[in-house]
């Protein structure tokens, strides 16, 4: 096992368990890959019904199988659905959501907050019970929400406690709010992914900086990446784009502008099951074994060709 950071704040008796929790989720590297599926609560059915949306995408297990068979380092949900579906699912790592919302108010209309909806001991309780690989913890924070200090406030104590169970903790940074003019702004990113560093997050997750025009992206998100010290960043996946286009940018993002792997959901899971799986492990080529894009493209294709 790579010998990996661990957090002063995490206890020596709880050392060994967040190092192993670490190194599974990172395939012993310091990169990870996560299958965001926390979509249920934050979209309701937007994303799983529609133009262009695999029908597979309506069966909720559909999500559970591809994390299963897919290589991620780590299927992101809230646990309750982890619970529905877990027994079933047991070899998944999973990263259990403790807060969330439904999007049926536009941030226009209202500031957004992400509310508590479990805490670290549940987490910890179930996990106990269940035997399920439950490796860490997720937080969403709204920077520039009027209710910012309530979200800060929980992901800070969150954190700690996840910490002190020996749990990795993640942030999911969104800058969002009748303040907020632009939510990829650079600037403000640089600041979310250093905020999700002074809080003690083990991994960031924001969306990826849009600049000016002309402008590399990537190249910016390198600053960022710096700001957010021992914190590791990920990209967001985003709405569903080509899946060849998406494997040439995520390489980009890790190779040019220093991030640690991605978050990645829709570009996933709104496909068939087998291209779905297929996706996944390109993916996992990329962010885990250093895959070069062309690499990865060319076992995309070689999957789908022996999945039919």
């Amino acid at each position: 096992m790579k010998k990996s950071f661990i957090p002063a704040d995490v206890p020596q008796e709880q050392q060994d368990i967040f190092a192993a929790n670490y190194s599974a989720i990172t395939k012993n590297t310091d990169r990870l890959f996560i299958f965001s599926c926390d979509h249920k609560v934050e979209h309701l059915n937007n994303e799983f019904h529609g133009k262009g949306i695999h029908p597979d995408a309506l069966n909720p297990e559909h999500l559970f199988a591809i994390a299963q068979q897919g290589t991620v380092g780590a299927m992101a949900t809230h646990p309750s659905f982890i619970a529905r579906y877990g027994a079933q699912y047991k070899d998944v790592n999973y990263i259990a959501k403790l807060n969330g919302k439904t999007n049926l108010v536009s941030a226009k209309k209202q500031d957004p907050l992400s509310a508590p909806l479990w805490n670290v001991h549940d987490v910890v309780t179930f996990a106990k019970e269940s035997g399920l690989k439950i490796r860490g913890v997720g937080m969403t924070i709204y920077l520039g929400s009027a209710h910012e200090a309530e979200m800060l406030s929980f992901a800070a104590q969150s954190i700690f406690e996840a910490h002190q169970h020996g749990l990795v903790a993640i942030i999911w940074a969104y800058p969002r709010g009748s303040e907020i003019k632009q939510e990829q702004d650079p600037h403000l990113l640089a600041g979310a992914a250093g905020l999700a560093n002074a809080l003690g997050a083990d991994f960031v997750k924001i969306k990826q900086p849009q600049a000016k025009k002309d402008v590399d992206n990537n190249k910016i998100l390198k600053v960022i990446t710096h700001c957010a010290g021992n914190t590791k960043v990920l990209c967001a996946g985003g709405s569903r784009v080509d899946q060849h286009a998406f494997l040439h940018e995520l390489y980009e993002q890790i190779h040019t502008g220093g991030t640690s792997g991605c978050a990645v959901g829709r570009n996933i899971f709104q496909r068939s099951r087998q291209e779905a799986i297929a996706l996944s492990q390109a993916i996992a080529a990329i962010v885990y074994d250093n895959a070069k894009p062309k690499d990865a493209v060319e076992l995309h294709k070689s999957l789908m060709l022996f999945a039919f």
